[in-house]
């Protein structure tokens, strides 16, 4: 005979007993996954690290104590300025450079593409100790240069040889070097701007150059920026480069320097060493900034500023550590 509906259940198919009531999902307590291989990563890298400062601090081959002499003296505080006078003059005018080639790249006229895509070439075929180099003896090849008519009368000159001294060859050298590269940045940064811009831009009936200055360059930057900063730093590195034509930059004034004192050459590429990365470091900081205020609109959350990461670990680490105190 079947039971009626809402019958109990018998002994056979209840559930056991259990003495230990089952805790709550939130009470219980997460275990990380464990990785062995991190941690072991983590301990060799730390070693290494611990024994290249314990030999970069102990060894007595590096001379500390001359660096210190030698760091702020004002022969490498002179060098210096010159090294950040001409990045500053170069990056400045090889990134107008590298704009104006990479619009007669993308230009519609035949001349225009082909004289850009000439000089691109050029300037990046040939190394920049050749490009200063060329220069630096320009004045045996054209005592004077003019402006006229081609195979007609000039409108005026000037003496080559007076108007190019050697910061000049430095900082022109430098930025019709720096200016090919740049204008593949740009190039490239301007071709990353969705299609779509310049389709909606056209249909608001904007100029031409209103939808260049105000829709696609700004959004061309956010791709720009990162690839122009390490032209950047290359650049302040390659003016290492103008001691050759008789300009004391830093590297200029430390080689100096060793020439004079031979016992402290070691000390004095110790000085320029931790100027140049002085200078890369700031220029990457100030990249950081510029690409976070270029992100605005293009991610949800803007990317935390370090001091934002150093507050957020102190938290996550007390946080931990209240956890494991209360367990």
């Amino acid at each position: 005979m079947s039971e009626p509906p809402g019958a109990a259940v018998s002994l056979a198919e209840a559930p056991p007993p259990t003495d230990t009531p089952s805790r709550p999902l939130a009470a219980q307590r997460v275990l990380p996954l464990r990785r062995p291989g991190r941690w072991i990563a983590t301990a060799v890298v730390l070693v290494l690290a611990a024994q290249f400062v314990h030999g970069l601090v102990t060894n007595p081959f590096y001379q500390w104590d001359r660096f210190g002499y030698w760091f702020l003296r004002p022969t490498i505080l002179d060098g210096l300025l010159v090294t950040l006078e001409v990045t500053a003059y170069s990056a400045v005018l090889g990134l107008l450079g590298g704009i104006l080639l990479a619009l007669a790249r993308l230009s519609r006229s035949p001349v225009l593409r082909a004289v850009s895509w000439i000089y691109v070439w050029a300037f990046r075929s040939i190394p920049l100790i050749v490009v200063l180099l060329f220069l630096y003896n320009f004045s045996a090849l054209y005592r004077t240069l003019s402006v006229g008519v081609p195979f007609g009368p000039a409108f005026f000159s000037f003496d080559e040889s007076k108007l190019a001294t050697d910061i000049v060859i430095a900082v022109v050298g430098i930025s019709l070097h720096e200016s090919a590269y740049a204008a593949e940045v740009v190039r490239g940064g301007i071709l990353s701007v969705d299609q779509g811009q310049h389709e909606a831009a056209a249909a608001l009936g904007l100029p031409k150059g209103y939808q260049f200055k105000r829709i696609v360059f700004p959004q061309a930057l956010r791709s720009i920026i990162p690839n122009y900063v390490n032209q950047l730093i290359g650049l302040i590195k390659g003016t290492s480069l103008v001691f050759y034509v008789s300009l004391l930059d830093l590297f200029g004034a430390a080689q100096s320097m060793g020439s004079t004192y031979p016992g402290d050459i070691v000390p004095l590429l110790m000085v320029a060493t931790v100027w140049y990365l002085i200078l890369t470091s700031v220029v990457s900081v100030v990249q950081f900034y510029v690409e976070r205020y270029y992100a605005r609109g293009a991610t949800r959350s803007l990317p935390p500023t370090p001091l934002q990461r150093l507050r957020t670990a102190i938290t996550d680490l007390r946080a931990r550590v209240r956890r494991e105190a209360a367990v």
